[in-house]
């Protein structure tokens, strides 16, 4: 658990940071930041499903799974519910930005990989990794949406917690690189999302198309139970 203690500290940190160093931007130079990290999500989220595309097995997994996920999200109005929740206690637009900070923070390969990789070998490289990675990103949110951000630190460390607990308790076959790749490849999109949305080019409600990331999961487990080997 030591490379996601260190994962979760960077974005405290970063959170931290951030909002100090928030208190002395320009509202002009915020519009700037809101756009980088705009275009660090797409760019993110991108490089996501082209680099796991090309793994996928299944062609059409991802486009079911967003399609059922974004129906059962929306059918529980996820997005809606939480941004409530979220706004009503802060200023400005914290929703969006914590949103789009556990979406970054959580979905992607070095986020799920590391917590396995840790588990079974106790290698935290990719932890590392990912926790130096997450001190830039969240600085940067947090100079946009304020100390807020820090929210996602609990979210990431039980994220990355569960999946090392699920690791070390369960056939490494059932996380497998398969797995992996279909979860990433659904997550870019996601994150993609994240970031035409805080660009302002299109409104997606991301939340609600959270549950897309469950369907390759329950696929895949059925698939080896049924079909093992």
């Amino acid at each position: 658990m030591l490379g996601t203690i260190v994962n979760t500290g960077t974005v405290i940190i970063g959170s931290t940071c951030g909002c100090l160093l928030k208190k002395g931007i320009n509202e002009k130079y915020q519009t700037v930041l809101y756009d980088a990290c705009g275009l660090a999500a797409c760019g993110i989220g991108i490089n996501s499903v082209v680099g796991n595309m090309g793994k996928s097995n299944y062609p059409v997994l991802f486009i079911v799974s967003l399609v059922i996920g974004s129906l059962l999200g929306t059918a529980l109005g996820l997005d809606d519910k939480f941004n409530k929740i979220v706004n009503s206690r802060s200023k400005g637009n914290l929703g969006q930005g914590l949103s789009a900070a556990i979406m970054l923070f959580c979905i992607g390969t070095l986020s799920i990989m590391g917590p396995v990789m840790s588990a079974l070998y106790g290698d935290n490289t990719f932890l590392f990794t990912n926790a130096t990675l997450d001190f830039v990103t969240s600085t940067v949110l947090a100079s946009t949406y304020g100390i807020g951000i820090i929210l996602a630190a609990p979210v990431l460390f039980c994220w990355q917690g569960a999946i090392y607990a699920l690791t070390r308790f369960v056939s490494e076959s059932l996380i497998s690189n398969e797995l992996v790749s279909e979860l990433c490849l659904v997550g870019g999109f996601l994150i993609a999302c994240t970031g035409i949305t805080i660009l302002g080019i299109k409104k997606f409600k991301t939340l609600n198309m959270l549950p897309s990331l469950l369907i390759p999961i329950i696929f895949i487990t059925v698939k080896n139970l049924v079909f093992p080997g």
